[in-house]
């Protein structure tokens, strides 16, 4: 069978670089063996499956080349991205079923905001467990080391400053050996430059060496920073993807009660259609 596939590129600065993902519209009858080969096929980070809900607008289903996810922000934005230009969007709040919850989805201009889970704050990591992972010297010792969740763990990492974390050599190995240790997706290392941060992904344990844009584990970096370095701000915009030359920004807003606690996590960004692509696939035995 021929099946159309649209390629969208989510969290993108300037309507350029970003992270690319592929979106698959109602193909209701792929089976999950299916849905695997054409995310291994297409070769992206993630391939989003969008079907109809009995609970919500949408169902969505995200693969990596290698498995299921339950959750991934750019595939999100870049699915919305397609619909949009498909002109199939017509107002301005959605709602998407995953694996693990529903959750809001509210376009604001040309902006699609996701809504993330409540975060969720694990293990604090000794530095010296990451020494093979790259040169630990970099590690900015003011930060603890902490896994955080909006929805998929990452471990959160401090590096002292931009160059360092732009020119790190990372030794993907160790660090999928880490992340199936503490059975997190990967690694999200991140820094500062006055009133910017920098970030770089890193997820060998997915078949995901780096990433350009994650959304979820900068939902999980907001939330950490809010909550344990009272950094506080309408919007954080992380950017991230400049060593793989596709420069991205990732929007975060936080929405807290009148205790100062953080009750909603939205992820945004901006998304382009890049092109469609028409595969062949074994029909399902």
């Amino acid at each position: 069978m021929e099946l159309t596939v649209y390629v969208a590129s989510a969290f993108s600065k300037d309507y350029k670089g970003g992270n690319k993902a592929g979106v698959v519209l109602f193909e209701n009858t792929l089976s999950t063996t299916q849905k695997m080969a054409i995310a291994k096929q297409l070769g992206y980070a993630e391939t989003a499956f969008i079907s109809e809900s009995e609970i919500a607008d949408y169902k969505f289903e995200y693969f990596t080349p290698k498995e299921e996810v339950d959750l991934c922000g750019h595939a999100t934005i870049g699915s919305f991205s397609i619909l949009m230009h498909l002109n199939r969007l017509f107002k301005n709040h959605y709602t998407i079923e995953t694996n693990n919850s529903v959750l809001s989805i509210i376009i604001s201009n040309d902006t699609i905001f996701m809504e993330q889970n409540k975060p969720i704050f694990y293990d604090v990591i000794a530095t010296n467990e990451l020494i093979d992972c790259f040169d630990s010297n970099t590690i900015d010792s003011n930060y603890p080391i902490q896994i955080v969740s909006t929805g998929l763990k990452d471990i959160l990492v401090p590096i002292k400053n931009e160059t360092q974390l732009n020119t790190l050599e990372p030794n993907f190995e160790k660090i999928k050996k880490i992340s199936k240790q503490y059975n997190v997706v990967g690694m999200h290392l991140y820094t500062f430059n006055n009133d910017r941060i920098i970030c770089r992904n890193f997820a060998p344990l997915y078949d995901i060496n780096e990433e350009a844009a994650t959304g979820t584990s900068n939902g999980a970096l907001a939330c950490y920073l809010y909550e344990q370095h009272s950094l506080s701000k309408n919007i954080y915009v992380f950017e991230q993807g400049y060593s793989l030359h596709s420069p991205s920004e990732i929007f975060v807003k936080l929405a807290t009660n009148n205790k100062n606690e953080i009750e909603k996590v939205f992820v945004g960004g901006k998304g382009y259609y890049c092109e469609t692509q028409w595969l062949n696939i074994e029909d399902s035995e």
